[in-house]
């Protein structure tokens, strides 16, 4: 996507490293260095305001406060219809848990106990409290999402 400007993030030094690696290799104009952004501490969080947000599978290997970091920094950085764009495996009420999913919840919580898939409706409400609505829900390989998320006005 040549015509977008590209700031990845991690709180991890070693994966920003990482990060820069590929990024160096890859050699696109359009992917800046990466920001040690950690969304439960607020004074790593840049100012904005970013067109977009995406998250990929952070929100099940991290405690549920991390979720509600990043609803917050979406909620103060994106413009009146900026999107926030999130990826991952989620609990849906109306939909049977894959059992590959169901495997990896317990794997997840096995290694933490604070881990696990979220229930799409509770992130979805994290997201209303910022002043985020639900406003996609895509189905991708492997038994994931991607829901997106607009920022209302007002």
């Amino acid at each position: 996507l040549p015509g977008l400007a590209w700031t990845p993030s991690d709180p991890s030094a070693e994966a920003r490293a990482s990060i820069a690696a590929w990024a160096g290799a890859a050699g696109l104009a359009n992917l800046k260095p990466p920001l040690a952004l950690d969304v439960l501490d607020e004074a790593t969080w840049p100012e904005g305001p970013f067109a977009a947000v995406v998250c990929i599978n952070m929100i099940h290997i991290s405690p549920w406060a991390a979720t509600e970091g990043l609803m917050r920094l979406a909620g103060r950085v994106l413009p009146v219809g900026g999107l926030l764009a999130t990826y991952g495996p989620y609990r849906e009420a109306e939909v049977l848990l894959a059992p590959s999913n169901a495997a990896f919840d317990e794997s997840l919580k096995a290694r933490d106990p604070a881990w696990g898939l979220r229930d799409r409706d509770e992130v979805a409400a994290a997201a209303k409290a910022e002043g985020l609505a639900l406003t996609r829900r895509v189905e991708m390989p492997a038994n994931n999402l991607m829901l997106l998320f607009r920022k209302v006005g007002g």
